[in-house]
């Protein structure tokens, strides 16, 4: 099977709720990231094959196939087509891994995989509930082979962020650590430049609005829990941000004609199902997954991302796949720096693929939790 590469990442920089990218319309966020990526490449956006973008909630400027209209409000030519991914949480790295299966196949040559949320304009679940003037209180509930199979409890990311918390023992009080330390991570990154590289200044802002500079453990103590007697807080969840995130995969043939230097190759691409009722454990089964096909150990893989879904879940990953913290999430995670659902997998991979390079390190791994219990898996080699 033919290799896949990426030639460039890049992606706005994330924006906050209420924040300076708010009044933005979605497609030119997007569009942003896709001007980013030709520009830096240098490639001629008519020798694309194909735009494969990740979304979640798509209504209203979210809606008709975002990746479509993000291409052509880029000014880009319209015979190349677009196409929206919805996995949930991990809907762009869907969309690079079918961007990478397009060029392993030989039927692609050149394809522009990424992501857009905006979720100032759609707030996050605004698809869920969408249904309810249509009689339908959920997508799933009132289907009675759902009923069947898994009966009319909670399904909810919040109840499931406690009870992994709850399974794998973790305090409170550890999980505000981790939470702090993601923040810490961010800042220190930020203050050190290591994001300028990937970010392309958008709207006057040319940094992460997200990390919290003046949070610290009297504050986060203080947070009331999402549920009622429990232990997870807002302070150890991920924030609602706006963002896009844009990444060009290539084949051998499209390096040489179109007179493109990668920055990685694509080792190993896969995804994983676990219960959809603990929804957010998948990232384990996955992993294990893809060190089982590859045959790399733990300690083969110099860099980790593990999406900061909630605290919990990359805590519980990492002791169920025995990842050392100092490799995960080295330059904080969605706790600080926001999870733009539908972007936030794109938004990852370009982080990874250039702390890959600054470190010189050979191989990264990226998973995420998603909705449905799922998760994607990707191994990249830095070249």
């Amino acid at each position: 099977m033919a290799d896949a590469y990426i030639v460039e990442a890049v992606r706005t920089p994330v924006g906050r709720k209420k924040g300076a990218l708010a009044g933005l319309h979605p497609a030119d966020l997007g569009a942003h990231a896709l001007r980013a990526l030709i520009e830096r490449t240098g490639v001629d956006p008519g020798a694309v094959d194909d735009v494969v973008m990740g979304c979640v909630d798509t209504i209203g400027p979210l809606a008709g196939d975002i990746a479509r209209t993000c291409w052509l409000v880029a000014g880009f030519p319209d015979h190349v087509p677009g196409v929206t991914v919805d996995r949930q949480c991990g809907s762009s790295q869907q969309a690079i891994h079918f961007a990478a299966q397009g060029v392993m196949s030989g039927t692609q040559d050149l394809v522009v995989a990424g992501g857009v949320q905006a979720m100032n304009a759609i707030p996050i679940s605004a698809a869920m509930i969408a249904g309810q003037a249509f009689g339908f209180a959920d997508p799933f509930s009132t289907s009675p082979g759902w009923q069947t199979r898994y009966g009319d409890q909670e399904v909810s990311q919040f109840r499931a962020a406690q009870m992994i918390a709850d399974r794998w023992g973790l305090s409170r009080q550890a999980m505000e650590a981790f939470a702090l330390e993601s923040h810490a991570r961010a800042i220190a990154a930020a203050d050190a430049g290591r994001f300028a590289a990937e970010i392309a200044p958008l709207a006057g802002l040319a940094a992460d609005e997200t990390p919290r500079r003046d949070t610290g453990p009297e504050r986060m103590a203080a947070l009331v829990p999402l549920r009622e007697g429990g232990t997870i807080t807002a302070g150890m969840a991920s924030q609602n941000a706006d963002a896009a995130a844009a990444l060009l995969i290539a084949s051998e043939r499209a390096l040489r004609e179109h007179g493109l230097t990668p920055r990685a190759r694509i080792h190993h691409l896969g995804v994983r199902g676990d219960d959809p009722v603990w929804m957010l454990t998948a990232p384990i089964r996955a992993t294990r997954h893809a060190l089982e096909r590859t045959g790399l150990r733990v300690d083969d893989i110099d860099l980790w991302e593990c999406n900061e879904a909630f605290a919990p879940v990359v805590m519980a990953w990492m002791a169920e796949i025995g990842v050392p913290h100092d490799r995960v999430n080295v330059n904080g995670g969605a706790i600080a720096l926001g999870h733009p659902l539908g972007a936030t997998g794109a938004r990852i991979m370009t982080t990874l693929v250039h702390e890959l390079a600054r470190r010189r390190g050979r191989y990264g791994l990226q998973t995420m939790c998603e909705g449905g219990g799922q998760a994607n898996v990707t191994i990249l080699e830095r070249l």
